[in-house]
């Protein structure tokens, strides 16, 4: 019996390492540039630099949609696209019919009324001319321009309840400051899903008037 414990111990001590260790360093890829105009606690408003965006429009409920997304995009920087004539090709990995992008963080939600709209913003090496089409025509590449956000930054998952909790925060903080915003909220979610709760990054994000 003591035995046992002590394996069941062992395992549960093994499962929070790796949960401690992996989800930092799967998290450690290039994330949107911005500059931090104001702070307070958790709250930041950023002026973010333009940026190219993969974007898709998925159906469904959030948690669901957000699954949906991210695995029509995923399929995309992973090789699911067409290589332009004009990129140079090398041997011996470019040399294939398609080419893999670099994953980012985070990835980015947000509800259009009908459906939601999931988004990776992609490396910044890359311009228009030089990214691959996407074979599925459902992913669509977008340039977005200069903006600025006012964003609340929590730990813990991503479900509905720490979502909204965090979400009716950052409305009260824009209320209480008469901040004019535009556009619905945005959800960025930084972490792998197997990175423990208290570890992980997430986001809600709202645009904000460039006059402010």
């Amino acid at each position: 019996m003591k035995k046992t414990w002590i394996m069941i111990t062992s395992i549960i001590a093994l499962i929070l390492i790796v949960g401690v260790l992996t989800g930092p360093v799967l998290s450690d890829v290039e994330k949107p540039d911005y500059k931090v105009i104001q702070s307070e606690q958790n709250i930041e408003i950023r002026q973010y630099e333009p940026m190219i965006i993969a974007e898709v429009e998925v159906d469904g409920k959030r948690e669901g949609a957000i699954g949906d997304g991210f695995r029509i995009i995923a399929d995309y920087i992973f090789g699911n696209n067409t290589v332009k004539r004009d990129i140079a090709m090398t041997a011996p990995v470019q040399q294939q019919e398609s080419q893999k992008i670099a994953m980012t963080a985070p990835v980015q939600q947000q509800s259009t009324g009908r459906s939601w709209q999931i988004s990776f913003v992609m490396p910044s090496k890359y311009s228009m001319e030089s990214l691959p089409e996407p074979n599925n025509d459902r992913v669509r590449l977008k340039e977005i321009s200069t903006k600025k956000f006012i964003v609340i930054d929590f730990s813990g998952t991503n479900s509905n309840e720490n979502v909204t909790k965090h979400e009716n925060q950052l409305m009260n903080y824009i209320e209480a400051n008469n901040l004019k915003i535009t556009g619905s909220p945005k959800y960025a979610f930084y972490n792998a899903p197997w990175t423990l709760p208290f570890m992980r990054r997430n986001e809600v994000m709202i645009e904000i008037n460039q006059e402010q």
